[in-house]
């Protein structure tokens, strides 16, 4: 049993252009990610013959506002589009929008029951939009002590409650382990309880967000679980580089490598 291994081009060769990252991580053998593919040229990417396995599925609105829940989908309904020319990567969503600097367009301190309630119906639509165009949204947890404070519906536990209650394959969970250690911990038992929602996988290691190997995590401990859940998806590392680009993402490939 093997994972895809991706890695997210926006962190690391950070002295390259885009698309060579992107050539660079493609002749390494890796799959790539991107965030905001509004700020990209997709046809210059699709040009470098990589596999593409996530992209932001988030243009405007956010989750539990009427007004805010249209705008989301219509921004997600230009993403499907968009996607089309990089092979339909998983488009990926959080509990509300991020800004430039990572944090959230609506933060919110409390989520109510209401809020619980409006989240569900927004997404309910997003895995409808999903089915009726054969692509996979990911809600991704994300931590709020370092990175995203003030993001609703944040923790790896809230993410996959609301794709639990939608219950589609096309609302996954995007499980960000350096997020959920941040925030939860107790990696192991996490990717047991989120296996059967888990549709995308994302590492970097505490404290750093680096690669595997330079903090805290044991990612081999996070490969022998997910094998051993059955998972066979993309695992990203969605990492800075704590030195030499190629010296991390071989790092990171010789932690998953079963």
């Amino acid at each position: 049993m093997s994972f895809t291994l991706a890695v997210c081009a926006e962190m690391v060769f950070r002295d390259l252009p885009l698309v060579e990252r992107v050539r660079t991580l493609h002749d390494a053998g890796f799959a790539v990610e991107i965030w905001d593919w509004t700020t990209k040229d997709l046809d210059e990417l699709a040009g470098t013959g990589a596999r593409f396995t996530s992209m932001t599925g988030y243009v405007d609105g956010e989750l539990v506002d009427p007004e805010g829940a249209d705008r989301l989908l219509a921004g997600a309904e230009r993403s499907i589009e968009a996607s089309r020319v990089l092979g339909h990567p998983n488009l990926n969503l959080h509990g509300t929008g991020l800004d430039d600097r990572g944090l959230p367009v609506r933060p919110q301190q409390v989520v109510s029951p209401a809020d619980w309630l409006a989240a569900d119906r927004t997404l309910r639509r997003i895995a409808a939009l999903g089915e009726e165009h054969d692509v996979v949204f990911t809600l991704e947890n994300l931590n709020v002590a370092v990175d995203h404070p003030g993001t609703p519906f944040a923790t790896a536990a809230d993410t996959r409650t609301l794709v639990a209650a939608v219950g589609s394959p096309h609302l996954r969970m995007n499980l960000d382990l350096y997020h959920a250690q941040i925030g939860e911990g107790n990696l192991v038992e996490l990717v047991r309880d989120s296996a059967a929602w888990i549709g995308e996988v994302q590492v970097a290691d505490v404290p750093g967000r680096c690669e595997p190997g330079t903090g805290e995590i044991h990612h081999p401990a996070i490969a022998r679980a997910l094998h051993d859940v059955g998972y066979t998806g993309t695992v990203g590392m969605e990492a800075w580089a704590s030195g030499d680009s190629r010296e991390a993402v071989e790092r990171f490939r010789e932690a998953f490598t079963l």
